[in-house]
């Protein structure tokens, strides 16, 4: 069964914990010195917050994470079948885990992963540099409409 997965950057990382933890009714799965997740059961999420170099602060990605190499390639299939560019990651270390995991951006920007848990760390990892993958998005994005009071807000693809 697969759970969406949240990741939000903090700028103090107890005093989250703090709020999240009364918000979801439960203390987090696994607590670092700059990263909390909880895994829930209802809502199905893997929620995470984490601070300091690595976390941009809000949401920093969404994803969908995977219990059986099986959903994983099919959830790989999806990806290849959106019509993005995708990072195919592989096996790496993040966020405390080691995990398999591809990158994708929507139409707009917001950067997803997909990943299958394969077992935890003892470092937080890296995560690769997911901005050219959101700015290839926003380039390819559809152009909306803009207010004739705002002309300074058209995106730049729209010329």
């Amino acid at each position: 069964m697969k759970r969406l997965h949240v990741h939000v950057g903090v700028e103090d990382l107890e005093q989250s914990v703090s709020f999240y933890s009364t918000l979801f009714g439960a203390e987090p799965s696994v607590l670092k010195a700059d990263y909390a997740k909880w895994m829930l059961d209802d809502p199905r999420v893997n929620f995470a917050i984490s601070s300091g170099n690595h976390a941009a602060k809000g949401i920093e990605h969404l994803g969908i994470q995977v219990e059986s190499d099986e959903e994983l390639a099919e959830v790989y299939g999806r990806l290849k079948a959106a019509d993005r560019p995708v990072l195919e990651e592989g096996a790496t270390t993040c966020c405390y885990a080691k995990s398999d995991k591809s990158w994708i951006a929507d139409p707009d920007g917001v950067v997803w992963e997909a990943f299958f848990t394969t077992g935890e760390a003892t470092m937080y990892g890296d995560s690769p540099t997911l901005s050219a993958l959101s700015e290839t998005a926003a380039e390819n994005a559809c152009c909306a409409p803009v207010m004739p009071s705002q002309p300074e807000k058209q995106p730049s693809c729209c010329g």
